[in-house]
């Protein structure tokens, strides 16, 4: 049973250790009753790395085996010598180069397992190794060497480190574990972790990077040595590549490198241009950088949903010929282990049109007024060439929804324009257009009207002056013809009372002449006083005196008389006219009536035309004279 355990152990050691053995234990070789038994055919192992080489003896009856002693040497060599010693149960007779890396497999020699390991193994160990066996046969020193050899082949390491990668997750923490090549029991190797990420130089572990080294004991002779990497894993880490490097003490590395797998997602990314042009072809492409593949999806956003296209990473969506319909909103949309992210784009169309109608110049008053209209997405930009000759001039642009409107204004000095020239762009789109300059005969006719209207105004004042200058002729002449005629009836009343009563011219002819030539005199100066107040009234007065001794005999004769005679005196206000000229005239006027039918009679009187206020009185001669 024991012999059992240390042959399936030895299997287990050559496997883990990548030992070839040609053949499987050979047959015993025997001599004198001391037989042993080794791996048939030559034993290869790799630098660095450890071997076991097997052995089992027997010994004959009355030997008792008590050491074990293993010799190196050239396989030419019939009898290796002590010189030639790489075990010695006891160390001090072991060289300094061996001592520590061969190991008695197991230390009871009676149970006769003579197995060795060999650590640290370095191309110089290979050669021919022989087993001796030190003991007491019959009680007595005795050894025993077999002349049966085995013979070990030392590579160079073709072996890797063993490195293990879970599953890694982005913001997860992610723990790598490298193991070094074989299960041996020497000294540990140094292990180390360098990474690389694409197009970069390979670098030490930094940063949020740790490892730890950790030696695991799986039998007395065998240890498995090993090397944790952790790291918090993210997007940067994917495809990035991880070594692990083991150092042995003797001199050979072995490296093992793997490429990290992040499952992680980003955003997905639009590319391409969202501005269209009318005519031309949309041609967008959503890219999800994630691992595994995200499922992408486009669609368009409307009350229902419009799918358009799919791919596995990256999807393109592509539309020929774009009209109005097609602008909107697209959605990209990417699936990625259950989990769904989206983006969207903003497809707009560009347009643009030519100068539209309403454009045109008007020439006003000396001032040269353009208007330029045009319309696009985006909104076009309108210039003016003819702005560079002048300094003076007003541009107002005014927006409506996609409509520009622009107006310049420019002062005309000794210039004269026939057509104008409007320059509209858009990228790289242009549009111009010649306009031409008219001239706003509306202006001219309200001109026109205004110079008409200001010389029918002249004209109405010229009549209306000449109107109020013949009007106030009129009045004139009237008033002088008024003024003349009451002059004139004032004679005939006096002429008429001097022929009535003779008395009065005969006797006081010198007085009555002296009142009517004064008559005119005193007319004159009554205007002259009622220029100053036109209200006063001047009466005449008569003397009697003179005639009430001539007239005492005819008293009764007059008053039998059915004739009835009035004498009226008036003075009337002095007339004025336009030109400033003034005249006065005094009125007498008498008038007789038929005294038989009609009695106390009013006498006519002329009034002037400006029919100022006259208190006239009335005097009969009859009474004057009963009074007198």
């Amino acid at each position: 049973m024991f012999t059992f355990f240390w042959m399936t152990l030895l299997f287990f050691l050559w496997g883990s250790t990548k030992n070839t053995v040609e053949s499987a234990l050979g047959r015993p070789v025997c001599s004198s009753g001391y037989c042993i038994t080794l791996s048939d055919g030559e034993i290869t192992a790799e630098a660095g790395l450890c071997v076991v080489i097997p052995c089992f003896f027997t010994v004959a009856d009355g030997f008792t085996p008590k050491a074990i002693v293993w010799f190196k040497c050239e396989p030419g060599r019939r009898r290796c010598g002590d010189s030639d010693v790489v075990f010695h149960t006891n160390r001090n007779k072991v060289p300094s180069e061996f001592l520590g890396r061969v190991l008695l497999l197991d230390p009871d020699v009676s149970q006769g397992n003579c197995s060795i390991m060999i650590n640290d193994l370095s191309t110089s160990d290979s050669g021919s190794y022989q087993l001796r066996v030190n003991g007491f046969y019959q009680g007595m020193v005795d050894g025993v060497t077999f002349p049966s050899r085995t013979s070990l082949s030392v590579k160079g390491l073709t072996q890797k480190p063993s490195v293990m990668v879970p599953p890694l997750t982005e913001g997860q923490q992610a723990t790598l574990t490298c193991t070094a090549p074989g299960l041996c029991s020497g000294s540990p190797p140094k292990i180390t972790w360098m990474w690389r990420r694409k197009g970069e130089m390979e670098a030490n572990i930094t940063g949020n990077m740790a490892a730890s080294f950790k030696t695991e004991n799986l039998t007395v002779v065998t240890q498995r040595h090993s090397s944790i990497l952790t790291f918090n894993s993210s997007a940067k880490h994917h495809n990035t590549n991880v070594t692990c490097k083991v150092s042995f003490t003797s001199g050979p590395t072995t490296e093992e490198t793997v490429t990290l797998k992040v499952n992680y997602k980003s955003q997905p990314q639009i590319t391409g241009n969202t501005i269209v042009k009318e005519g031309d072809d949309l041609n967008l492409t959503c890219n999800v950088e994630s691992f595994p593949q995200s499922v992408v999806v486009w669609t368009k956003h409307s009350a229902s949903e419009i799918y358009l296209q799919n791919n596995t990473g990256s999807a393109t969506l592509v539309i020929s010929n774009v009209t109005a319909a097609d602008s909107g909103r697209y959605v990209c949309t990417a699936t990625h282990l259950n989990e769904t992210v989206s983006a969207y784009a903003d497809v707009k169309l560009t347009w643009f049109s030519k100068i539209l109608k309403g454009s045109g110049c008007v020439l006003q008053s000396a001032l040269l007024i353009c208007v330029c209209i045009t319309e696009g997405f985006p909104l076009p930009t309108i210039t003016w060439p003819l702005l560079k000759d002048h300094t003076e001039y007003s541009d107002i642009k005014t927006v409506s929804n996609h409509t520009v409107n622009d107006t310049v204004t420019i002062p005309l000095k000794n210039r004269h324009y026939v057509s104008v020239e409007c320059y509209s762009s858009q990228g790289n789109e242009e549009a111009k257009e010649n306009l031409t300059v008219q001239e706003d005969f509306t202006e001219k006719k309200v001109i026109q009207s205004k110079t008409i209207l200001e010389k029918i105004s002249s004209l109405e004042v010229i009549v209306a002056f000449l109107v109020g200058a013949l009007l106030s002729a009129i009045i004139c002449s009237l008033a002088v013809k008024c003024s003349r005629k009451t002059l004139k009836k004032s004679d005939e009343t006096l002429k008429m009372i001097s022929q009535e009563d003779p008395l009065i011219v005969q006797n006081d002819k010198s007085h009555v002449q002296e009142e009517a030539k004064n008559l005119p005199m005193a007319g004159e100066k009554s205007a002259s006083e009622m220029s100053k107040d036109p209200k006063d009234v001047q009466y005449a007065s008569i003397d009697f005196s003179v005639m009430k001794q001539r007239r005492a005999k005819e008293a009764a004769k007059e008053r039998a008389s059915t004739l009835t005679e009035y004498a009226e005196i008036k003075t009337g206000p002095k007339e004025q006219s336009k030109d400033g000229n003034t005249e006065g005239s005094e009125t007498l006027e008498g008038e007789e009536e038929d005294l038989m039918t009609k009695h106390d009679e009013e006498t006519k009187h002329c009034v002037s035309e400006e029919q100022t206020e006259v208190e006239a009185v009335y005097s009969t001669v009859k009474d004057v004279l009963d009074e007198i």
